[in-house]
């Protein structure tokens, strides 16, 4: 049986750089969703591949409740999720080399201009994931924002060591160009166009 409290991480475990992968008693390879919100797309992926482990981060306090009583519910006891800042996580908390996979789907596009510099994805961020990807290691990006997604892939186009791959992979969550997260389902239905790119590590 696992408890809310194991799936839960107290944001202060982030406090200063850490190995992510030692919140499991496991060597398994670990993958991380930014703005997992209620916790779909975690909890299908977690329940397909018990041999992989899998942090969720969330900034809405209601949501990372969700999620994590929600992980509990099912008895998945392959995820972890914590309500942190994800840029401050991803750019100052987490050693070199220690996810296998990072999804990153619809983050907020903070339209204005004058909010543009609240952006996750910039081109620090993308050195930054460089850093904490392991080599060979995926990064999915998906956002139905087209400004923000031009941005995006200016942001990753410098990064020598980020390979373009194709985005459609089932054994990561997408089939047919889904990943059926709330925010895809949702614009889908509202005729919006949805923009994807995953990369791969390459050095």
């Amino acid at each position: 049986m696992i408890d809310v409290e194991t799936i839960a991480v107290p944001a202060e475990t982030f406090a200063s750089p850490v190995d992510p992968r030692k919140l499991f008693s496991n060597g398994h390879p670990l993958e991380m969703e930014i703005g997992c919100g209620k916790g779909g797309f975690l909890l299908r992926q977690a329940r397909a591949h018990p041999d992989r482990n899998y942090l969720g981060v969330e900034w809405a306090n209601k949501f990372y409740k969700y999620a994590a009583d929600r992980m509990a519910r099912w008895g998945v006891g392959n995820v972890r999720v914590v309500r942190t800042d994800a840029k401050v996580l991803v750019m100052t908390r987490l050693v070199p080399c220690c996810l296998s996979v990072l999804h990153v789907y619809h983050p907020d596009p903070w339209p204005k201009k004058r909010h543009h510099k609240r952006r996750l994805i910039c081109p620090k961020f993308a050195e930054a994931v460089v850093r904490v990807l392991e080599l060979g290691g995926r990064w999915a990006i998906q956002t139905d924002h087209a400004d923000y997604f031009e941005q995006i892939k200016d942001a990753v186009s410098g990064r020598p060591e980020l390979q373009e791959i194709p985005f459609d992979d089932a054994d990561y969550g997408t089939v047919s160009e889904r990943t059926e997260t709330n925010y895809e389902i949702k614009y889908l239905r509202e005729g919006r166009h949805i923009f994807r790119l995953a990369l791969r590590r390459v050095r």
